[in-house]
């Protein structure tokens, strides 16, 4: 019995070491196969991948598997990551991979997903209807209106609170190229909001 409990103490405390351990720590011991360090950066970064994949591809089913997927290429791969950005922004980066090609590959078996997001919809559900008065409702779905790119920006810079610069690294344009997004995108969103009623945020 003291053995056990012995046993037990020591992977507590293996545990709470490991939870104490930054993100690229996790993954230098992932990338030598340690499952708790695995179990961890998920528990840590789950969600965030989730909600940035579900934001882009929007049915929550498809999402959960491009999460899991998102992680089995952490397990595969952890020993290419160099440091050059932060383990967050790497997270994202595989995620929007994933999720962009995920949407490609639906657009061959269904309808252009875009096009479809450009049909007006003129009846609200009794949903919709009630989450009028919620701003923070009002505001997701001004987001939404937005085009694709600079949604996307939108998305990172405000929801997962990225810099410029890490923002460039996730899509892969030149940070210059992210600040003239970011200017057209909050134009835009601005003006959704006070076409919306919600003069405070457009202003």
């Amino acid at each position: 019995m003291p053995n056990v409990i012995a046993i037990n103490a020591q992977a507590s405390q293996s545990i709470i070491a490991a939870q104490a351990t930054s993100d690229d720590m996790l993954l230098e011991s992932i990338a030598d196969g340690n499952r708790t360090s695995m179990h961890i950066l998920y528990c840590r970064h789950n969600v965030r991948v989730y909600r940035f994949i579900l934001r882009i591809v929007r049915d929550a089913t498809t999402a959960e598997d491009l999460v899991s997927q998102v992680f089995l290429d952490v397990w595969r791969t952890a020993g290419q990551f160099q440091g050059r950005s932060q383990v967050s922004t790497w997270l994202l980066s595989i995620a929007r991979f994933k999720a962009l090609t995920a949407m490609r590959q639906r657009r061959f078996e269904d309808i252009d997903q875009e096009d479809v997001r450009q049909i007006p919809d003129d009846t609200d559900t009794p949903e919709t209807s009630l989450d009028r008065s919620d701003t923070s409702a009002i505001l997701r779905a001004c987001v939404a209106k937005l085009s694709p790119a600079h949604r996307e920006i939108i998305n990172l810079v405000y929801y997962h609170e990225k810099s410029v610069e890490e923002v460039g690294q996730i899509i892969g344009i030149p940070q210059s190229t992210v600040k003239t997004r970011m200017f057209y995108a909050r134009k835009q969103l601005a003006d959704l909001l006070k076409g919306a009623g919600v003069d405070r945020f457009a202003a």
